[in-house]
């Protein structure tokens, strides 16, 4: 352990921001904007709460490693796993989400419990999905003295989700701290299930109000900032921006993780759309079926891989009706545009 330990560099400072053109701020500036520096001095230095269900913990990065060689347990790479060792990144995790007293919390892949301590200190009560058994048994012994934490030793992308995080609401709606009708999901998930977790979780508008992950930086820019006419735009873009009003909220260097990954990551706040909100598409299965398929050959013209649905003179005009040219890719149509293409050539 002290070998382990003495490996390990100084962590740097966190960058709650895009990196942008614009001047470096000086050396007393955080770079955070004021609203959110605020934000961020409450949960580092919390006032005394009057929480029943736990009193606060404090972890760093020795306890993290502490935790693992409790069990023996080095992180499997088969899993995806790298383990939070910067106390002040679960912290700015629990800030971008808001989370406040008497939250429900779904954490996906609580590893060591370093985030989970996290949100209980802010008075949530969390709901932690652990595939690994040791790591679960490592979750559920660290919080065995608390009600506010229930572990769930399954699979998130195979868990009904639902049934879980519904038997957590049901008596959070009696707590002290009033109704809870709706949940949050804050997580460092790995990297290698990014867009199955996203896929899964943000047509749950119905009980999660706001997802926080931290991803790979490439993947959260890509989910973010995909432009129009670039390679980077994709299914997954359109799906994104049908369900939730994504935002990058701040990047986290490799160097904050045990093992270190190869590249570095960055927070992303999905805030969800209530199914009243959602593009107006007569069926989400036939609409996405139909965007698949526009992007199944990306660099074809719509006229070509969509006449499988309609004739491509049919499409043709359907494109010139919405001020698009016939020739048009799907790289080069925005989300309102594949609603409006959807509703003219899909016939139910």
């Amino acid at each position: 352990m002290p070998l382990l330990l003495r490996s390990l560099p100084p962590l740097p400072s966190i960058s709650p921001f895009k990196p942008s053109p614009s001047p470096p701020a000086p050396a007393h500036n955080t770079g955070i904007p004021k609203a959110k520096t605020l934000r961020i001095r409450a949960i580092s230095k919390p006032k005394p709460k009057q929480n029943p269900k736990a009193s606060k913990q404090e972890d760093d990065y020795h306890a993290t490693l502490k935790a693992l060689n409790s069990k023996g347990r080095f992180p499997r790479k088969s899993l995806g796993q790298h383990y939070m060792l910067d106390s002040s990144v679960n912290e700015l995790l629990v800030a971008a989400a808001e989370v406040k007293e008497g939250d429900v919390v779904l954490e996906i892949g609580p590893g060591t419990g370093s985030l989970t301590n996290a949100l209980v200190n802010s008075g949530a009560t969390v709901l932690a999905v652990e595939k690994d058994p040791y790591m679960a048994a490592l979750v559920r012994e660290r919080f065995s003295s608390l009600a506010c934490v229930k572990v769930v030793e399954e699979d998130f992308t195979r868990c009904n989700i639902r049934s879980h995080i519904s038997s957590v609401l049901e008596p959070a709606t009696d707590s002290l701290y009033g109704q809870s009708q709706f949940a949050k999901v804050v997580a460092n998930i790995p990297f290698n299930i990014s867009t199955d977790v996203v896929k899964q979780l943000l047509p749950m508008g119905d009980i999660f109000t706001e997802i926080v992950l931290l991803l790979q930086e490439e993947t959260a820019l890509r989910m973010v900032d995909a432009s129009l006419r670039s390679s980077e735009y994709r299914p997954i873009n359109v799906f994104i921006n049908f369900y939730s009003d994504p935002e990058y909220k701040f990047k986290v260097p490799r160097t904050s993780f045990f093992p270190q990954p190869k590249v570095d990551a960055a927070v992303v706040s999905f805030r969800l759309k209530q199914a009243a909100n959602y593009p107006p598409v007569s069926s989400s299965k036939s609409f996405f079926s139909m965007v698949n398929s526009a992007f199944n050959g990306k660099r074809k013209m719509l006229r070509n891989s969509l006449k499988h649905i309609c004739p491509s003179h049919e499409i043709e005009e359907a494109l010139g009706s919405l001020g698009l040219p016939p020739t048009s890719r799907p790289e080069e149509l925005a989300l309102a545009d594949f609603v409006r293409l959807h509703n003219l050539i899909v016939k139910e």
